[in-house]
């Protein structure tokens, strides 16, 4: 019986061994991921109500410190409703105003994206203006 133990305990030893050459005590390198330009609504801001009719203007600031910023586009219910180009081939900071005429009542996803001159796009981001009537 002592035989028995002493080979099933050496048996767990070594499986714990083995077991722990295949683990790697250093964390993995992480792939790197490209770093997109930015974009930000000033105004308005999300939740924001306005009337049927009213032309609304939408502010952004769109960002990128790798290759600048090129264009800025807005989508209103994903339909273009706008864009805009600096003077400049691409700038790293790009401040916007954009017009929108709020038609149609109820809740409208206002999304906008920053593009470099490269066409690579930043994640778009959206607010939700609600349209009321007067």
């Amino acid at each position: 019986m002592c035989g028995w133990l002493k080979r099933s305990a050496a048996l767990a030893v070594l499986i714990l061994v083995a077991a722990g050459c295949n683990l790697s005590t250093t964390a993995p390198t992480p792939y790197p991921t490209p770093d997109l330009p930015r974009v930000e609504f000033l105004a308005p801001v999300n939740g924001s109500r306005v009337f049927d009719g009213a032309e609304l203007d939408v502010e952004l600031l769109a960002q990128d410190d790798t290759a600048g910023i090129s264009r800025v586009e807005l989508l209103v219910d994903d339909q273009p409703q706008g864009e805009s180009q600096p003077e400049a081939n691409s700038v790293p900071v790009y401040r916007v105003l954009l017009s929108w005429r709020a038609t149609g009542i109820g809740v409208h996803p206002l999304t906008a994206i920053a593009y470099r001159a490269d066409g690579t796009p930043s994640d778009p981001v959206t607010i939700l203006v609600e349209v009321v009537s007067r």
